[in-house]
């Protein structure tokens, strides 16, 4: 039997299924791709927590149709996205591992050239849809200082579990963890 939770966030409602991350652990599936109302609401709550920037940088993930909207809502013209490889056309690259719960491996975030010149010196906002463990916003977090930019707000639409106690993040609402019964552990 599926088993949902009902978040509310950004003035709106959706049913996230639960899925096992393993036969002890579940969480609540947050996806923006595909739901355009939903990006645009969740962008424009983070642009009003949102401190004084210059640019924003998220992961190659599902966070970039919320970094674009941003963008779009605040004006702005380009944003940064550290990419999970290497491209071709990518020059001077700077690279990172990083864990995440959602990844079944280790993988790779890296920045060019282009996109390090983008950051250096500037006021950075990270953004990401949701912060669960923190190791993608540790990673980011390690691009963005090897290249020489100064991160202003670390942003999610949702802090999954115990991230919801951190206090170096801005987010808009709690996501709980789940166990194999759909209760809540967080």
């Amino acid at each position: 039997m599926d088993r949902y939770y009902s978040l509310s966030v950004a003035g709106l409602k959706r049913d996230l299924k639960l899925f096992p991350v393993n036969e002890k652990l579940y969480i609540a599936a947050f996806i923006l791709f595909g739901d355009v109302e939903l990006t645009e609401k969740c962008a424009a709550g983070l642009l009003e927590k949102a401190p004084a920037f210059d640019i924003m940088i998220t992961a190659e993930s599902k966070g970039i149709p919320l970094i674009h909207e941003m963008a779009r809502q605040s004006g702005r013209n380009e944003y940064v996205v550290a990419r999970k490889g290497p491209k071709v056309y990518m020059e001077d690259v700077v690279f990172v591992n990083v864990n995440s719960i959602t990844t079944a491996s280790s993988q790779i975030l890296c920045l060019g050239r282009k996109e390090a010149e983008l950051i250096r010196g500037k006021r950075v906002l990270v953004v990401d849809d949701v912060i669960s463990t923190g190791e993608s916003l540790t990673a980011i977090e390690r691009l963005v200082e090897r290249v020489g930019g100064n991160i202003v707000a670390k942003m999610a639409v949702l802090a999954e579990g115990s991230a919801a106690k951190r206090d170096d993040i801005l987010f808009l609402e709690h996501l709980p963890l789940f166990d194999a019964n759909g209760s809540e552990i967080e």
